[in-house]
């Protein structure tokens, strides 16, 4: 446990320095993220760093595709790559990009950055896979404000109609897009419980309690019959003060003394 919480925290400083870097990107939803993808890059997914390509290995869907440094600094403290790699992030011609290109780099299911799109990528992959007779896992990776898109409806409602057990949607409820409060530029309550009366098996739990994560991800592996949707409440910008629940660190680079900051609150 005590592990994962150091990788959770190594992400967040390699998402700071990366984004530093570049001058560019979104940093506060990969803040927000660190926990989750600590754990499901040290912990859930059957996956080799190896071996991007291995035929076993479970799907990670990344649908907000601008949270992206955070699966990156996943993928380099995992081994896909070497570290030193993150300091191309959003170069021309990096296999880093602002959004994730399947052109540019192996590892990745899919290329992403339109919102709203992944869940139904995802439910066509476990379909894929289900008609394969094969056991992967799928996960999906998907936001809040993108829940403000048809596309996701109507992949949750095929979802539920294939009875697709083998996939796991988890969403970053953090509250805010890059307008402000979810609930003031289009309201999603009640979120959970939309899914839930669509027939998805919905969990939730505190995106920042290591305990809770691994026991939904565990919850999600037995259930049957049904796709899976792990509500994790989050908060952007988790663990550095400034950028705290902050619409406005959606999509802007902390200056060199705001990223001295953000590195001192992470060591």
């Amino acid at each position: 446990m005590e592990e994962l919480k150091l990788k959770a925290k190594q992400i967040r400083r390699e998402v700071i320095k990366m984004v530093a870097a570049a001058k560019s990107g979104h940093p506060g939803g990969p803040l927000g993220l660190a926990d989750i993808y600590a754990a499901l890059y040290f912990k859930i997914l059957k996956h080799d760093p190896k071996n991007p390509n291995w035929e076993e290995r479970d799907r990670l869907i990344l649908s907000n595709g601008h949270v992206c440094a955070v699966r990156y600094a996943s993928m380099a403290l995992s081994g896909y790559f070497p570290i030193e790699d993150l300091k191309t992030f959003r170069n021309i011609n990096s296999k880093l990009q602002g959004h994730p290109s399947t052109r540019y780099m192996e590892g990745l299911e899919t290329s992403s950055g339109s919102l709203g799109q992944g869940l139904s990528l995802a439910t066509g992959i476990a379909l894929g896979l289900r008609h394969q007779n094969k056991t992967n896992k799928v996960y999906a990776c998907i936001s809040d404000g993108e829940c403000g898109e048809g596309m996701t409806w109507e992949a949750a409602q095929s979802a539920v109609h294939f009875k697709l057990d083998n996939l796991v949607a988890f969403m970053d409820r953090n509250f805010i897009q890059i307008d402000g409060n979810t609930e003031e530029v289009m309201r999603l309550e009640p979120l959970g419980k939309k899914f839930e009366m669509f027939g998805w098996n919905l969990i939730e739990a505190d995106g920042h309690d290591m305990n809770q994560i691994l026991e939904s991800f565990a919850k999600a592996e037995k259930h049957k019959g049904s796709p899976t949707l792990i509500l994790f409440r989050t908060v952007i910008g988790k663990g550095v003060s400034y950028m705290e629940n902050k619409a406005e660190w959606h999509g802007t680079f902390p200056n060199a003394e705001q990223e001295k900051q953000a590195l001192l609150e992470l060591a």
